[in-house]
C-alpha cells in the first residue's frame, strides 16, 4: 500500500505515510516470522537447557532452597551417565505428565461436541440478535468475550458476523468486526466461567510453583483468576464499547462499499435445539449442585475435626473435579442440542465430532511433547529454582518491587507476546522462571498468571504472528478489498492500548484492596 492512515489516537489527525509505530510493526512482524514453529522451539529450549546444565554444573553454583531453610541446591548435570540415562527414562514420563495435557484433551471432548453441533453459533448469534439496536455493540464485545468457553470458535463466527450485523443496521461493517475481533481476541483471558485457557495455564503455572514450593502447588486450584477474569468481563465490554463508537466507527466513517448483507435470526430448528439444551444444562447443575452440597456428598471433603476446617477445605474435591464438570457442562447441552436439530442421528455421529474435536489437538499434543521436555529437564536441572533466587535478589538490589515489578512484568510479556502468538507457548517457557521470580518477592503464582493474562490477551489483536490474524484480514478484504496488515492493526491499535491499560489499572486497584483473584487464591505469597 502507498498509504498507509494510522490513528493518532490524542488529536485524532492522519498520517499519510508509514511512521515510525507502522515501522516498528513491520519489524515485529519480520523477526517474528524468522522464529521457528513451537514445537521446534521447544525442542531446542530443551536441548539448550540440557547443554547448559552440563556447563553450568561446573561452577559448583549453589542458592539456599526458598521452601527449605539451610537445604542448598545446586545445577544437576543432565548430560553425566545418571542424567542421560535419567532422560531416556523419563520422556515418556515427561509427555504424559505435562499438565496440560489431559486437562485440555477432556474439556474439549465436552466443547468439542457443543461447537460441532452448532449450538456455540446459536447461542452467539441469538444473544447478539436479542438486545436492543443502541446496545448491540456492547453485546458484540460481551459475546466475544464470553466466546473463549469454545476455545478458538469464537474467531470464526463472530467477526463475520459482527460485520454482518454492523452492515444489516446501516453501520460500517469493519467496525462491527473490529468489535467482534477484539472481544474474542483481547478478551480470550475474561470470561463469566472457566474455560478451556483456565487448567492449560495453571498446569503450567502449578509446574513450575512444584520447583519452589510442593506444598502450595498442593493448594492450588485450576479456577485460581476465577473471580477477577468474571469483573474482567464487564469493564472490557465498556472499553470496548467506547473504543468502538468513539474512536473506531468515526475514522472508519460511512461505509460506501457495495456489499450488503441481511441478518438472519434463528430458526424454529435452532430455537427448539437452544430450548431443550437449556433444559439439559439446568438438569446438569442440579446434578452437580447434589453432589457438592449436601453434606455427606461425594465431591465434598468431611471435617477432619481439627478446628481449622474452611469452607474451602470442604469443596477442595469439588474444585479437583473442575475438569470434567466443565466438560459435562458442554458435552450433555452440545448432545441435546445435536439431537433436537437432527446434526446427531446416532452414536456414530457422536464419535465422528469426538473424533474431529481431537484432530484439531494434534499440533497441541506435538508441542505437549516437546513443551513437555523442556518443563521437566528445566526442573530436573534446577536451574529454574536458581534463577529465581537470583532474579529476585537483582530485583530486590535495584528496589523494583510491589506495583511497579508487576507493571515491568506486564510489558514485558505484552512484547514478548509481538513475537511468539501462542499464549501456552509462552507460558510454558516463562512460567518457570518468573512465577518463582515472582513469589520470592512475595507476590502469589495466581497474580503472576493475571498479570501474564492481561498483557496476552491485549496484544493478541495486533500482531500478525496471531493464529487467526490472516482469517481475519480475509473477513475484512470481503468488505474492503485493499484491506492488509498494516491497515488491520492500525484499526485494532486502539482496542490493545485501552485494553492493556484499564486492565492493568484493574489488577492494580484489586491488589491494593487485598482481595483473592479466585477461590483459595490469595494476592500475596506466604
Amino acid at each position: 500500500m502507498k498509504e498507509l492512515y494510522i490513528l493518532d489516537l490524542l488529536g485524532g489527525f492522519i498520517l499519510k505515510k508509514k511512521g515510525l509505530l507502522q515501522r516498528s510493526l513491520d519489524r515485529v512482524e519480520i523477526i517474528g516470522n524468522k522464529l521457528p514453529h513451537p514445537v521446534t522451539l521447544f525442542a531446542i529450549l530443551a536441548l539448550l537447557v540440557l547443554v547448559l546444565s552440563a556447563i553450568i554444573s561446573q561452577f559448583g553454583i549453589s542458592v539456599e532452597h526458598p521452601g527449605e531453610a539451610g537445604e542448598m541446591v545446586e545445577v544437576t548435570n543432565l548430560l553425566n551417565r545418571e542424567g542421560i540415562q535419567h532422560i531416556f527414562l523419563s520422556i515418556t514420563d515427561n509427555f504424559i505428565n505435562f499438565a496440560p495435557l489431559g486437562i485440555v484433551l477432556v474439556t474439549m471432548l465436552g466443547i468439542g461436541i457443543a461447537e460441532s453441533t452448532g449450538l456455540i453459533s446459536a447461542l452467539l448469534r441469538g444473544f447478539v440478535l436479542s438486545v436492543p439496536k443502541q446496545l448491540i455493540t456492547a453485546a458484540l464485545v460481551f459475546a466475544g468475550v464470553m466466546s473463549s468457553v469454545a476455545s478458538d470458535a469464537g474467531y470464526v463466527v463472530l467477526p463475520p458476523l459482527g460485520a454482518v450485523i454492523f452492515a444489516g443496521l446501516g453501520r460500517h461493517p469493519l467496525a462491527g468486526l473490529a468489535a467482534a475481533f477484539a472481544g474474542v481476541s483481547g478478551g480470550f483471558s475474561a470470561n463469566l466461567i472457566l474455560t478451556s485457557l483456565d487448567p492449560l495455564l495453571a498446569g503450567m503455572t502449578m509446574d513450575a510453583v512444584m520447583m519452589v514450593d510442593p506444598a502450595y502447588a498442593e493448594t492450588m486450584n485450576v479456577a485460581m483468576n476465577l473471580y477477577f477474569i468474571i469483573v474482567s468481563v464487564f469493564l472490557l465490554t465498556l472499553v470496548g464499547w467506547f473504543v468502538t463508537e468513539k474512536i473506531v466507527e468515526p475514522r472508519l466513517g460511512t461505509y460506501s462499499g457495495e456489499y450488503r448483507e441481511k441478518l438472519e435470526g434463528l430458526n424454529p430448528v435452532e430455537k427448539k435445539g437452544l430450548t431443550w439444551a437449556g433444559v439439559s444444562v439446568a438438569i446438569v447443575l442440579i446434578g452437580v449442585a447434589l453432589l457438592v452440597i449436601p453434606e455427606n456428598a461425594p465431591l465434598r471433603a468431611i471435617d477432619d475435626g481439627s478446628g481449622d476446617f474452611t469452607l474451602m477445605d470442604s469443596l477442595a474435591p469439588f474444585m479437583s473435579a473442575l475438569v470434567p464438570i466443565i466438560a459435562l457442562l458442554f458435552f450433555v447441552p452440545g448432545l441435546v442440542y445435536g439431537m433436537a436439530t437432527k446434526e446427531i442421528k446416532n452414536d456414530k455421529d457422536v464419535a465422528d465430532a469426538l473424533a474431529k474435536t481431537m484432530a484439531t489437538m494434534g499440533t497441541f499434543i506435538v508441542l505437549s511433547f516437546t513443551a513437555g521436555q523442556f518443563v521437566a529437564f528445566f526442573a530436573d536441572s534446577n536451574m529454574g529454582l536458581i534463577v529465581g533466587v537470583f532474579g529476585a535478589n537483582f530485583l530486590e538490589s535495584i528496589k523494583l518491587t510491589g506495583i511497579p515489578l508487576l507493571l515491568v512484568f506486564i510489558l514485558i510479556c505484552a512484547v514478548i507476546n509481538l513475537f511468539i502468538g501462542s499464549a501456552s507457548a509462552k507460558w510454558a517457557m516463562m512460567a518457570p522462571i518468573f512465577v518463582p521470580i515472582m513469589m520470592q518477592l512475595g507476590y502469589s503464582p495466581e497474580v503472576t498468571q493475571m498479570a501474564y493474562r492481561i498483557a496476552d490477551s491485549s496484544t493478541n489483536m495486533i500482531t500478525p504472528l496471531m493464529t487467526y490474524f490472516a482469517l481475519i484480514i480475509a473477513f475484512a478484504q470481503k468488505y474492503d478489498k485493499k484491506m492488509g496488515i498494516g491497515t488491520m492493526i492500525s484499526v485494532m491499535i486502539p482496542y490493545s492500548m485501552f485494553f492493556l491499560i484499564f486492565w492493568t489499572i484493574l489488577l492494580v486497584v484489586w491488589i491494593l484492596l487485598g482481595i483473592d483473584l479466585g477461590p483459595g487464591s490469595p494476592i500475596l505469597y506466604p
